[in-house]
């Protein structure tokens, strides 16, 4: 077994998973500075609602790429 193919399922997950936690953190980010920098809102309503974009974002995403075939 070649050492690539060891470590290239690992590799795969593991850049799943930065993708996922770069884009909740982005989406947190964006969401606070909408709701309490740029519009002044008091309810936090895109801190909210963009986190749970991005989750359903990203979980389409990973659905898609576990469906491909090799």
């Amino acid at each position: 077994m070649k050492e690539e193919s060891k470590y290239s399922g690992a590799m795969r997950y593991a850049g799943l998973g930065m993708q996922w936690m770069v884009m909740l953190g982005v989406a947190v980010w964006v969401g606070y500075n909408l709701d309490f920098r740029w519009i002044g809102w008091k309810i936090p309503l895109f801190l909210v609602v963009l986190p749970l974009m991005a989750l359903g974002v990203s979980l389409w995403q990973l659905i898609r790429e576990l469906n491909k075939r090799k």
